[in-house]
């Protein structure tokens, strides 16, 4: 790995820890040669602690390292992308991430769906809200839903009109969703599930 440590005239070069599952970016910090070096062959982060003049071991003293996953370099060689499996929060504050963020894992649109989902069956306003009345009538309904939602993505499967199918198989996702969670469970557990089949 040819990186160019002397651009900065400081023989430093910033290095973005991002956690290999969630892809959160968890911190920065800066390493120079002796640091990178080290990091490779310890397979735990080092970095070249700019206010303390020497290397540091994220984790020294709190028992927090990261591990080290894969190393990238950048286009220009000159800034580290280090994906690890951190041990413990990352921040010497205490919080997941230097940004005081929960380093867990976000599929997007999904995600806050699911947190939308499980907001609106909290309140609980049934008169109001679809996901709160059919939550409220038990899991055997919710069931009942996502059978009839699927049978609905077969027919129209087997049709032309892709507008139906992709509508209809947004109503079964969503219905999914919600006996999920009427289970105590987010879709992150069946993905989980299918990791381990993947092994």
């Amino acid at each position: 790995m040819n990186i160019d440590f002397n651009k900065n005239n400081d023989g430093l070069v910033p290095a973005i820890i991002q956690d290999s599952n969630t892809k959160n970016v968890l911190m920065l910090g800066y390493m120079n040669e002796d640091a990178f070096n080290t990091t490779e062959k310890t397979k735990k982060v080092t970095f070249y602690s700019r206010t303390k003049q020497r290397l540091w071991m994220k984790g020294e003293e709190s028992g927090n390292v990261l591990h080290v996953v894969d190393i990238q370099l950048d286009c220009d060689n000159d800034t580290l992308l280090i994906l690890v499996k951190p041990e413990g929060p990352t921040c010497h504050k205490g919080s997941d991430t230097c940004w005081n963020t929960k380093n867990e894992v976000h599929y997007g649109f999904i995600s806050n769906l699911e947190k939308t989902i499980e907001a609106r069956i909290k309140v609980g306003n049934t008169e109001k809200s679809y996901v709160a009345s059919l939550f409220e009538k038990g899991i055997n309904k919710v069931a009942q839903k996502v059978g009839e939602e699927a049978i609905e993505v077969v027919i129209e499967a087997k049709d032309n009109n892709d507008v139906l199918f992709l509508s209809e198989s947004a109503d079964l996702l969503f219905h999914y969703l919600l006996l999920l969670q009427a289970k105590g469970f987010k879709i992150d557990d069946v993905v989980t599930v299918l990791k381990e089949r993947e092994k």
